[in-house]
């Protein structure tokens, strides 16, 4: 009999039989914008997590991150690339069950920024879609992998703010140019 330790949604460590868990593939995206991430709050314990969710057999890891995007944020994505994959064993105290999760993270860029309100989100877990400040964020502010995705957030927004000094760079040297 061969025991794992699991990760609580309260944070305490539970052993369970290796022979129990629940393999579970997940894709989660990492959406930043003008210093805010997009994240949800797990209904349960409150705590943040980025949108996305289990990839249902056949179903391509794209499509699966757009689904669970849509039903829980409502917005439409561009999947970016990959960003990194970490692996969770983690109990899931409402139902009981066991997991040995292979998460998936990706960089995405928001199409729309209509969010849902919160009683249209489509999950039992996942609620209350929000853009969040990145700088009030900590690593325990989320549920998992808090340092990992505060370390992509920064990564994204370092990018994006470059990216724009850049722009307006060129801008405004096209601007010096013209009579």
């Amino acid at each position: 009999m061969s025991l794992v330790e699991c990760i609580a949604l309260d944070g305490s460590k539970k052993m369970v039989q290796k022979d129990s868990l629940v393999l579970r593939l997940a894709v989660y995206a990492i959406i930043v914008r003008d210093g805010k991430v997009l994240l949800m709050k797990m209904r349960h314990t409150g705590r943040y997590h980025p949108p996305g969710g289990g990839i249902s057999v056949g179903e391509g890891v794209e499509d699966a991150l757009k689904r669970e995007i849509r039903e829980e944020t409502g917005i439409e994505v561009t999947v970016g690339r990959f960003a990194r994959f970490e692996e969770l064993f983690f109990y899931y105290d409402p139902s009981g069950t066991a997991y040995h999760g292979l998460h998936f993270y990706y960089i995405c860029c928001p199409k729309t920024l209509d969010l849902l309100d919160d009683t249209e989100v489509q999950d039992d877990a996942a609620a209350s879609p929000r853009w969040v400040d990145i700088e009030g964020l900590q690593a325990q502010d989320f549920q998992a992998h808090g340092d990992l995705i505060l370390d992509l957030c920064h990564e994204v927004a370092t990018c994006q703010a470059v990216r724009r000094g850049s722009q307006q760079a060129v801008l405004q040297k096209t601007t010096r140019r013209i009579p």
